[in-house]
């Protein structure tokens, strides 16, 4: 565990350097910790991969005293127990198409079928590591290295929202309309920004979330319903 400022109203705890299950589990309990236990002027906590970041107020802490407070906080967390109930959310997606105009491109570059790509993707069973980049954007973990496929070399500008996209070995869901460079394999009709919702993502750090394959047609029935939670 290492502890390194971010300017000077941050500090950064970082966990470790590889994203994993053991050190993710690590972020959401030191989140949960101070959740339930805010530090003294502590303004928020940001989580990622490997480390959470905390912002302070300068004016009512020096740096070694937010560290002093980070670094009691962050051993008091390792002392909890995540919740053995994992929430799971299903998410429907129509494939390809107008929808996923990319799926060729991620099947020719790992050589398989459209259908072999929509299975196995939709067969995974994936950990939201964090929200970023966009407001509910997941960043998920868990994709199979069969249908890993590189950025695109020029992004779009305008990529609706709801699209599924593959970049790497990593896949996630746009939730707003925004540039973007991911490969594009589908859409969802369920918004995972709802601004007007408390939470107002649909998503939360380690949830779990499957892709459920749909026809244009059950598409367009989903549009508006919201989705299937199943634990």
């Amino acid at each position: 565990m290492r502890f390194f400022p971010l300017g000077d109203t941050a500090i950064v705890v970082e966990f470790g350097t590889v994203i994993g299950s053991d050190t993710h589990d690590q972020v959401r309990l030191l989140s949960l910790y101070l959740d339930e236990h805010p530090m003294y002027g502590m303004i928020e906590y940001v989580p990622a991969f490997t480390t959470v970041t905390v912002f302070y107020n300068p004016v009512l802490l020096r740096y070694s005293e937010a560290q002093k407070a980070l670094e009691s906080a962050a051993a008091q967390s390792l002392q909890m127990k995540l919740e053995g109930n994992v929430r799971t959310v299903d998410i429907p997606v129509c494939y390809g198409g107008s929808f996923g105009p990319d799926l060729e491109e991620v099947a020719s570059h790992n050589e398989l079928s459209l259908d072999e790509v929509v299975r196995i993707h939709s067969s995974g069973e994936y950990v939201v590591y964090l929200l970023g980049f966009a407001p509910g954007f997941p960043f998920l973990g868990g994709m199979s290295e069969r249908i890993s496929t590189p950025r695109r070399s020029t992004p779009r500008l305008a990529i609706p929202s709801g699209t599924v996209g593959i970049a790497g070995m990593q896949t996630g869901v746009y939730p707003i309309v925004t540039p973007g460079g991911w490969q594009l394999i589908g859409r969802t009709p369920v918004p995972l920004f709802r601004p007007d919702m408390n939470p107002p993502t649909l998503l939360r750090t380690g949830d779990s979330v499957r892709f459920l394959p749909i026809t244009e047609e059950e598409y367009k029935k989903w549009e508006g319903h919201g989705t299937c939670i199943s634990g």
